[in-house]
C-alpha cells in the first residue's frame, strides 16, 4: 500500500462509469415512468393535439408538418397557418394550459427523476460502500479520496455527486436540450454551448495530472485504484504516518553512517591492530544480514 496518490487507470475508469451509466439511465426511466403516471402528462398532450386537430381541420391546415415543409409554404398558406395557431390559444384557455404543462412537465420529470437517481447512486450507495466507491467503482476496485490521499468526507461527496456531476455535469446540457427539442432556445446556441462544456471536461481530464473532470476539481477529489493505495481517515493521521516514516528513515541512516564510520588506528593499542580491524568487519558483515 501505497500513501501517494495512486490514479486509476483509464480503462477501469471507462468501464466504471459505463457500468454506472447504465444503472442511472435504468433507475432514471423507472422514476421517469412513476412521475409520468402520476402527473398524468399524457392527459395534457392528448388534449393540445385534440385541439390541433380540430382547427387544422377548421381552416384547412396540417400542424403535424416540419420546419422544411413548413418553408415551402406560400405566404397566403402560411398567414392561414398562423390565424389557426392564434386561435387555438385565444379561443380555448384550456388549450393554454395544455401547452405550458406538456413542456414543463416533461422537464420537471426528467429532472426529478435523474436527481433521484443521482442521489441514490451517487450519493447514497458511496456513503454505504465507503471511500466514495459507486457499484461500479466498487466492481472494478477503484474508490474516491482527496488529493491528498485522505477519505472523502459527507459534504464533499454532496459536492462531487450532486453538484458537480449532477447539476453541471448532467442537467445543463439535458435542460438545454430539452429547450431546443421544445424550441424554446435556438439549436446553434444549445450546440455551442454544450459542446464548450464537452471540451472542458476533456481539456480537465487530459492536461490534470490526475485525470479529474469538474466534479473532482469541485470537490478537490481523485479516482484512485484501491488495490495500492493507502486511505487515512484524517489529515492528522496522513501527517502522522509521514513523520512515522521521517524517524525510521533518520534512524536508518544514522545506523548506516555509525556502521560505516572509518576506524582511527591510532587509538587501537600497539599490536592488536589487525585483531580490531577483524572485529570491525564482523559486526559490519553480520549488519549488513540483518539489513
Amino acid at each position: 500500500m501505497i500513501y501517494d496518490v495512486q490514479k486509476a487507470g483509464v480503462l477501469k475508469r471507462f468501464s466504471a462509469f459505463l457500468l454506472d451509466f447504465i444503472l442511472l439511465c435504468v433507475v432514471a426511466a423507472g422514476f421517469a415512468f412513476l412521475l409520468a403516471w402520476i402527473t398524468q402528462v399524457d392527459k395534457y398532450t392528448d388534449t393540445l393535439h385534440g385541439y390541433y386537430e380540430e382547427y387544422g381541420q377548421r381552416y384547412g391546415v396540417d400542424f403535424d408538418i416540419s420546419a422544411e415543409d413548413y418553408g415551402k409554404l406560400t405566404d397566403e398558406q402560411r398567414d392561414v397557418y398562423q390565424e389557426a395557431y392564434s386561435a387555438i390559444f385565444s379561443e380555448n384557455s384550456d388549450a393554454v394550459k395544455a401547452y405550458n404543462m406538456s413542456i414543463m412537465l416533461p422537464i420537471l420529470i426528467t429532472t426529478i427523476s435523474l436527481l433521484i437517481s443521482f442521489i441514490i447512486l451517487e450519493f447514497v450507495v458511496p456513503l454505504c460502500l465507503k471511500n466514495g466507491q459507486t457499484v461500479g467503482k466498487k466492481v472494478f476496485g477503484l474508490g474516491v479520496v482527496f488529493n491528498n490521499s485522505v477519505r472523502i468526507t459527507t459534504f464533499a461527496l454532496f459536492v462531487r455527486s450532486i453538484f458537480g456531476k449532477y447539476t453541471i455535469g448532467t442537467m445543463f446540457p439535458v435542460i438545454l436540450i430539452m429547450l431546443m427539442l421544445y424550441q424554446q432556445m435556438g439549436a446553434i446556441i444549445v450546440l455551442i454551448l454544450v459542446a464548450a462544456l464537452v471540451i472542458l471536461q476533456l481539456a480537465l481530464f487530459i492536461f490534470t495530472k490526475t485525470h479529474s473532470f469538474i466534479h473532482d476539481i469541485l470537490a478537490s477529489t481523485v479516482v484512485v485504484d484501491l488495490s495500492s493505495q493507502m486511505v487515512f481517515e484524517s489529515t492528522q493521521e496522513l501527517i502522522s504516518y509521514k513523520e512515522q516514516l521521517s524517524r525510521e528513515q533518520a534512524e536508518r541512516e544514522g545506523k548506516t553512517q555509525s556502521l560505516e564510520q572509518p576506524v582511527n588506528l591510532d587509538d587501537v593499542p600497539v599490536g592488536e591492530e589487525q585483531a580490531y580491524i577483524a572485529k570491525a568487519r564482523a559486526q559490519s558483515q553480520k549488519s549488513k544480514k540483518k539489513r
